[in-house]
């Protein structure tokens, strides 16, 4: 039974980091799931011998709480600064799903290139000043997607040393 718990555990965590990715899915939410299943197993011990204490796990629910709350500022913040608008953003969000079907370079392309669409279309901006949205959004995307990406990385480690 301890071993169906462990891929559970492992699986949360590469859940996480595809969640990190992917839109819709949650990312660190579902690594430090992980992180809860191996504190709970307490079959693992860290580099020094010791098991995964509650601090641990309090700081990592922290550290997944504020990426969280990051990843929603950051793009926003990008984009704002850029002199985009609300549709910069959800053009954004609309090109990343279109593109997820192609390669990650078409999510790259499908967020760069939907910002700039939406705000060209519905916020009637010059096609310079679109651009500029766009790649404010890109840039904060990508910002909060790094983040998320390399906590998860980070938990789902985590979840391998204490469970090993």
């Amino acid at each position: 039974m301890e071993t169906f718990w462990i891929i559970v555990a492992i699986l949360l965590g590469i859940i996480g980091i595809a969640g990190s990715i992917l839109p819709a899915m949650p990312g660190p939410p579902a690594s430090w799931l992980g992180l809860l299943v191996a504190y709970f197993l307490k079959s693992g011990t860290n580099g020094a011998g010791e098991p995964m204490s509650l601090t641990v796990l309090l700081v990592w629910l922290g550290i997944t709480i504020v990426v969280s709350i990051i990843d929603y500022l950051v793009p926003m913040w990008f984009t704002k600064v850029t002199g985009g608008t609300k549709a910069a953003g959800t053009g954004a969000m609309i090109g990343l799903v279109v593109g997820m079907f192609l390669t990650p370079v078409g999510m790259i392309l499908g967020s760069l290139l939907g910002a700039f669409i939406a705000e060209l279309v519905f916020a009637k901006k010059s096609g310079w000043d679109s651009a500029k949205s766009a790649f404010g959004a890109f840039l904060g995307f990508m910002l909060g997607t790094g983040l998320k990406v390399i906590v998860s990385g980070l938990m789902l480690y985590y979840t391998i040393v204490y469970l090993w």
